[in-house]
C-alpha cells in the first residue's frame, strides 16, 4: 500500500525580473523524515521554503503537501513555520512567554477566540518540551537569543503540527544553545514523528541529526541521505574531499 508524502516537488522553477531563481527542483520527502536543506547565499533555500508555503507561485513544476497541491491545500494548521529571525524583540514588547505561544492556538480559532483549560494544558506541554515552562511569566522581550528561539518554535509547534519547516532558526545562537535546539528538533521528530524541514548554514552539525540532505544551488546538486552523500565520488568531486569530510565528521 502506498503512503502519502509529507512533501512532493516535481519540476519546480521559479524566475523573478526574468532571472531564474531555482531551476528544474524535484524531490520527495517521506512522513517523519527529517530534511536539512544547505546552499551558498543566493541558492534559492528561502525561496523554496516560500513556494512549498503558498507565499510564492511557482513559474512551473508542482508542489503537494500531503498530497494537496499547496494552491489547494487548507489544512496550514497542519503546518508549524519559523522564518528567518532578522530582528530580537523590543524589549519593551509587552508579551509573556506564554501570551506569544498562546497566539499560535488564536490564530486557528473562530470567535470568541479565547484560552480555554486545555489550551492552558497543551501551552504548558509545549512550555516542558522546549524546556522554557520555567520562565512562562516572563516578557518576550527580557529573554537571550536562546531563549526566545525557543519561545518562537513553541509557538509553532502549539498546534501539534505534521509538519515543521524552520529558515535558519540557529543563526543568532551560541554553540550550546545551538546543540539544544538541534537535540530538541530530533526529539521532535523521533518520539512525535514531526516530519522537520531546516535551513541552515551550519552544515558539519545538521549532519548529526537530518535523516536527509538538500543541497542546493538554484537546481538540486544532491539530494539523499547522509550515508549516500556521504560516499559519494561525485560529492567528493563537487566540493573537495577535505569539505566532504567536514560535512560528514559524524561518520568519524
Amino acid at each position: 500500500m502506498s503512503t502519502i508524502d509529507a512533501l512532493s516537488v516535481h519540476d519546480l522553477s521559479f524566475q523573478y525580473n526574468a532571472t531564474e531563481i531555482l531551476s528544474d527542483i524535484s524531490f520527495h520527502l517521506q512522513v517523519g523524515d527529517y530534511l536539512g536543506i544547505v546552499g551558498p547565499n543566493g541558492s534559492g533555500k528561502s525561496t523554496l521554503i516560500k513556494l512549498t508555503l503558498g507565499l510564492l507561485l511557482p513559474s512551473k513544476g508542482v508542489i503537494k503537501i500531503f498530497g494537496t497541491k499547496t494552491a489547494d491545500f487548507v489544512d496550514w494548521h497542519k503546518i508549524g513555520y519559523l522564518p528567518q529571525r532578522i530582528n530580537s524583540f523590543n524589549p519593551h514588547f509587552p508579551a509573556t512567554v506564554r501570551e506569544v505561544v498562546a497566539l499560535g492556538l488564536l490564530s486557528t480559532k473562530s470567535n470568541p477566540r479565547r484560552i480555554t483549560k486545555n489550551d492552558e494544558k497543551a501551552i504548558n506541554n509545549v512550555l516542558e518540551l522546549t524546556e522554557i515552562l520555567d520562565i512562562k511569566n516572563k516578557l518576550i522581550g527580557e529573554l537571550s537569543g536562546g531563549q526566545q528561539q525557543r519561545v518562537l518554535i513553541a509557538r509553532a509547534l502549539i498546534n501539534e503540527p505534521a509538519l515543521l519547516i524552520l529558515d535558519e532558526p540557529t543563526t543568532a545562537l551560541d554553540p550550546e544553545a545551538r546543540e539544544k535546539f538541534f537535540s530538541t528538533l530530533k526529539d521532535l521528530n523521533e518520539h512525535k514523528k514531526v516530519t522537520v524541514i531546516i535551513i541552515t548554514h551550519d552544515i558539519g552539525t545538521i549532519g548529526k541529526y537530518a535523516s536527509r540532505l538538500l543541497y542546493l544551488d538554484k537546481q538540486v546538486v544532491f539530494y539523499g541521505g547522509f550515508d549516500d552523500f556521504c560516499e559519494s565520488n561525485d560529492m567528493a568531486s563537487y566540493f573537495g574531499e577535505y569539505s566532504q569530510h567536514i560535512i560528514c565528521h559524524r561518520h568519524d
